[in-house]
């Protein structure tokens, strides 16, 4: 074998194992992805989390089950209350924290879900703060609301059952008859919450 065939041979060796190492590093740098962890108040303004938690008086007198038990109910009552009106605006909002466009973001939250596959796993869902959402009144403002899509799906065993959902989050309102949602996440992960 000659000279210029071994360099060469010894090139190709080099090549194959950068790319083979290459190859390794991002398959790790996929698994172990910087996914800053947030918590639901860091996803909307200030403003609108302070009016949230001066809520109108009255509210503690509503029975979960009952005509006044809707956010319809409730979107229908005039007041010239600021207090009442700000708390109104607030559980409709739709702004969001800009700084959180694009980024990759670990958050725990449930699953509302909105379709199944065949086999009864999850495919479209609402992740949400806290068990319960769109089911009571107040339902979470959509700030306070994440769309999910997995075309693979995943199996729920119950509502009441939290986990850890990690991607990248967009700004993007997605309606529907359960709710509305400010966020949506391209997920790379959803896992029992630990």
């Amino acid at each position: 074998m000659n000279t210029k065939k071994i360099c060469h041979l010894q090139y190709l060796s080099i090549i194959l194992i950068a790319t083979l190492w290459f190859a390794n590093v991002n398959v790790k740098a996929a698994e172990t992805q910087n996914y800053q962890e947030v918590e639901w108040i860091q996803l909307m303004p200030q403003d609108d989390l302070e009016a949230l938690l001066n809520p109108p008086d009255y509210l503690a007198d509503i029975q979960d089950g009952s005509e006044q038990d809707s956010i319809d109910a409730f979107s229908g009552i005039t007041s010239e209350d600021a207090t009442t009106q700000r708390f109104q605006q607030a559980l409709t909002s739709v702004r969001v924290m800009t700084e959180f466009d694009n980024k990759p973001v670990r958050i725990p939250g449930l699953v509302v879900p909105l379709k199944s596959d065949e086999q009864q796993r999850v495919t479209e869902f609402f992740i949400v703060p806290y068990f319960g959402a769109c089911l009571h009144m107040p339902p979470p403002p959509p700030n306070q609301m994440i769309y999910g899509k997995v075309e693979t799906g995943f199996e729920l065993a119950q509502l009441t059952e939290p986990f850890w959902f990690e991607g990248v989050l967009q700004i993007e309102t997605i309606s529907n008859t359960t709710g509305t949602s400010a966020y949506g996440m391209s997920l790379d992960n959803i896992k029992a919450y630990e």
